[in-house]
């Protein structure tokens, strides 16, 4: 089967291009977020192969994934006029958890008889509107890293990207307390001056954007993971954290509460709950390496790739019948 699907989430389009069919990325001369082409940074398969919007005028499309609320028109236009839903069979995959009036949030693809919305957490589908639209959920999938757990730092790892810009969402004004509990080093994209921005001495909260090939050694490397996220669908980052074999301490809000099992960390609603399992952590690295054991296998019980990509499987052939 060939599949058109725009790269948009590195980390999840990793995961799905594991499967047995071949992928068409659109590429583009200046490879904008309309044509990014083939990951630099993500090890993908050969069966990923870039198409400019010229090639895909005339090439042959089983399904189209769509992503974004602009990509239908998109798709219909690089497509010679194929419309996705209506030529050519279309899922629409929900990444992210409702924004704006919630719980009222209405999706931009409610009440829609042509495709099939996929979301990411049973919460998302939840708290979106989506009208009479046939839904499905597809939990994450994680390429196994493999349990490099070392935990030698006496360090707490935070991945989010940009956490000045999104503040109370990523939970970054959580951060300045947490550190005072235990030293973080935060990981992500435009993570620069975040220490200042805290008013944090930089050895208390240091930050890093390190090339994928890194990241996970560095994440293993450090006593526990932070997850202080307020909003949001659930991060991938935490459950690579899960699959490396890291304790996770977290705040019990959206889809973490049902990923995060009891003994693979600590949830709460409170950070002084999550600073208090952080000093024991510090203080107590076996229990912290125990914890992360238990987080490992049941990352690989619920987010395993094989039961991902089977999933996947039965919605896109059920969306072209």
């Amino acid at each position: 089967m060939n599949i058109l699907l725009w790269h948009v989430h590195g980390s999840w389009t990793t995961a799905f291009v594991q499967g047995p069919h071949t992928y068409l990325v659109p590429v583009t001369p200046g490879r904008d977020p309309d044509g990014l082409g083939r990951a630099r940074t993500f090890s993908w398969p050969s069966s990923v192969r870039e198409a400019t919007p010229e090639q895909l005028r005339d090439a042959e499309v089983d399904l189209v994934v769509l992503q974004r609320p602009h990509e239908p028109a998109l798709a219909e236009r690089w497509l010679g006029g194929r419309r996705p839903g209506r030529d050519i069979p279309a899922v629409y995959l929900e990444h992210n958890a409702p924004d704006g009036d919630v719980p009222n949030t209405r999706h931009p693809f409610a009440d829609r008889g042509d495709l099939t919305l996929v979301h990411v957490t049973h919460f998302n589908r939840l708290f979106w509107d989506c009208g009479r639209t046939r839904t499905e959920v597809v939990e994450h999938g994680i390429v196994d890293p493999g349990h490099q757990y070392t935990g030698r730092l006496a360090r707490g790892a935070v991945v989010v990207n940009e956490p000045v810009r999104r503040g109370r969402y990523t939970g970054t004004d959580l951060l300045s307390a947490l550190a005072e509990a235990a030293p973080l080093d935060v990981f992500g994209m435009r993570t620069e001056g975040l220490a200042g921005h805290l008013g944090l001495p930089e050895e208390r909260c240091r930050s890093a954007d390190l090339p994928q090939a890194e990241l996970h050694r560095a994440m293993a490397e450090r006593r526990f993971y932070l997850h202080p996220v307020r909003w949001t669908s659930l991060g991938l980052s935490l459950l690579e954290a899960m699959h490396l074999g890291m304790p996770v301490l977290a705040l019990a809000t959206t889809e973490v509460v049902e990923a995060v099992p009891q003994g693979a960390g600590v949830l709460s609603t409170r950070p002084d709950a999550l600073a208090r399992a952080a000093r024991h952590y510090l203080h107590e690295p076996e229990a912290a390496a125990e914890a992360g054991a238990r987080a490992r296998q049941a990352a690989l019980g619920r987010y395993g790739l094989k039961r991902f990509l089977d999933d996947w499987e039965r919605v896109m052939t059920e969306a072209r019948t």
